[in-house]
């Protein structure tokens, strides 16, 4: 069964970025589809970002920005998220989710997709 560790998160200020990082340890990484998903206190799970199984395809919401950018490198077992120009309205806990499924497009950024959760790193933002 694959673990997914988070980490990067932090403070940071309005305009500035973070790289998150999904690491993935007790299994090969590379045949799981993998998306971030943030929340903030009370709220559903917004979908940030999702990527295939070999990096080929990635996945955005559609009013994404083109601020977020989802990496993987297989290698190091390990899903990136790189956040530029952050706002306030950032701010909100991270998870990491994988799926053993090749999931694409509706499938990728929905939640009920995803089994394997990390436990989220805090992200946020001030003005």
């Amino acid at each position: 069964q694959v673990r997914l560790v988070e980490s990067g998160g932090g403070l940071v200020q309005a305009g500035g970025s973070l790289r998150l990082s999904c690491a993935a340890s007790g299994h090969t990484f590379s045949k799981y589809t993998v998306a971030w998903f943030r929340q903030v206190s009370g709220k559903e799970h917004g979908f940030v970002a999702a990527i295939s199984w070999g990096g080929s395809y990635t996945y955005y919401p559609d009013s994404q920005e083109g601020r977020f950018t989802i990496s993987r490198d297989h290698a190091e077992n390990t899903v990136y998220l790189q956040m530029n120009s952050l706002k306030p309205e950032d701010t909100a806990v991270y998870y990491c989710a994988a799926s053993g499924s090749y999931l694409s497009n509706d499938y990728a950024r929905d939640m009920r997709e995803y089994n394997i959760w990390g436990q989220g790193t805090q992200v946020t933002v001030t003005s």
